[in-house]
Parts: C-alpha cells; sequence; structure tokens
C-alpha cells in the first residue's frame, strides 16, 4: 500500500524521536463542536460563502494522504482559499498522538462540492507531536489559536472543548475508541473572527497551558493564475 512518507518529532514529556512514517490514510471531520449554537453559527459561516448545509453532524471527509504536509509554503489556485487551525490525531505505533494543524480549503470549491474542496489544498501540519495520553488528565485547559497574514492579526482562538473529545470522535467514525494505524485525523475548527477570508500567510498552534508548552507551525500561500 502506498502512503506519504513524512518527518515527525513524537514527543514525551522525557524523550523525543525524530523519524519518517508512513502516513496511510487522511480523515477530515467536519461539523465537531460539542456546542450545537457554535456548530450552527459555523455552519451559518460557510453558507454566507455558498457552502451547504450538512446532512448531518459530524462528518467525515477522506481526502489523500499526500496531501498532509509540514512545509513552510503551499501553492493554491487562485485566492480564495483560506486556512483553519485544528487539532490532528494520528494513530502510529499502536498510540495516539496530539498536534496541531490546518485545514487549508478552497472556499469556491467547497460552495459546491464539500468532498472535492478537501482534495484542492495541501494539509499543513506541525512537526511536533504529543502523546495523547500525556495531556488527557487536562484535555479541557488546552487551548488552540490561528493568526492570519504578515501582520499576525489573530483569526482564531479558543478551547479544544469546542470540539468533541478525541475518543468520542474517534469513536463516531470508526466504531470504535482507535484510529487504523498510520491514520491522521483533523478533528474540527473554531469560528473565524471577523469572518472566514484568504491571506497571504497563515500560523497556528496548539498551547498546552499546565506543562507549559505549545506546538507552532506557519506556512505561507503562493496564488497562482487561474487561465
Amino acid at each position: 500500500m502506498s502512503g506519504n512518507t513524512i518527518a515527525l518529532t513524537l514527543s514525551r514529556m522525557k524523550a523525543a524521536q525524530s523519524a519518517p512514517l508512513t502516513l496511510r490514510h487522511a480523515v477530515i471531520a467536519g461539523w465537531t463542536g460539542r456546542d450545537r449554537a457554535a456548530v450552527e453559527t459555523h455552519i451559518e459561516e460557510l453558507a454566507a460563502l455558498g457552502v451547504k448545509r450538512p446532512a448531518s453532524v459530524p462528518v467525515f471527509y477522506r481526502t489523500s494522504a499526500a496531501r498532509v504536509t509540514t512545509a513552510n509554503r503551499i501553492e493554491v489556485l487562485g485566492n480564495h482559499s483560506s486556512g483553519e487551525v485544528e487539532f490532528v490525531l494520528l494513530q502510529h505505533a499502536g498510540e495516539l498522538w496530539l498536534g496541531v494543524g490546518s485545514d487549508h480549503t478552497d472556499r469556491n470549491v467547497e460552495s459546491y462540492d464539500v468532498g472535492v474542496s478537501k482534495q484542492m489544498c495541501e494539509k499543513p501540519v506541525g512537526v511536533l507531536w504529543w502523546a495523547l495520553s500525556e495531556v488527557a488528565a487536562h484535555w479541557d485547559k488546552l487551548i488552540l489559536r490561528a493568526y492570519a497574514g504578515h501582520e499576525r492579526t489573530l483569526y482564531q482562538e479558543g478551547s479544544v472543548t469546542a470540539m468533541l473529545e478525541p475518543t468520542d470522535l474517534i469513536a463516531r467514525y470508526t466504531g470504535d475508541a482507535i484510529l487504523p494505524e498510520n491514520t491522521m485525523m483533523f478533528c474540527g475548527t473554531l469560528a473565524a473572527l471577523g469572518g472566514v477570508r484568504p491571506s497571504s500567510h497563515f500560523a497556528f498552534e496548539l498551547e498546552d497551558p499546565v506543562l507549559g508548552r505549545k506546538i507552532r507551525h506557519e506556512y505561507s500561500i503562493d496564488s497562482l493564475p487561474i487561465a
């Protein structure tokens, strides 16, 4: 079976190991909010861009594992795409790992086919990953944050409690408490401050204030001309 070989750093409090792994599957979970009112806000936010309401929530879209990248620059077609910060789960070596990523999406395509839009853009992720077991006891303290543009305008910020908990979300997808080995799942996002909009640069982070650490990543967006 083919896959996408990427180099990640899998970190525990006492040790970190950097090694390539072959990602086999990538899943984008959508409309994953715990608070139905907040979910409705995000649905309406996207509806303003022409995105159809989902038939049910949450929903799970498959995307190519090859789209996942740790690069600090991506290319997109036109200027109608944007990033969104998400916590990301990875099943590897029999264990769940926690990272942070951006479900960068073509908003024009999203307006007529969400599934296709998930295939249109790379999905940047941070290199550093934490063992999920190390944050499970204080999960609700974790914070997601994103900035748009080189001027770093705050774009998204909030607690991971806005989304369903990892084991709950996984169970809704697989019917079990674990993902298939070498599968990565993007787990939903927060409403954008000031509305969804494109930018030439996107930075995002996952903060653990209890253990005093962050996972950060950022990338620039090069817009290719549409003939």
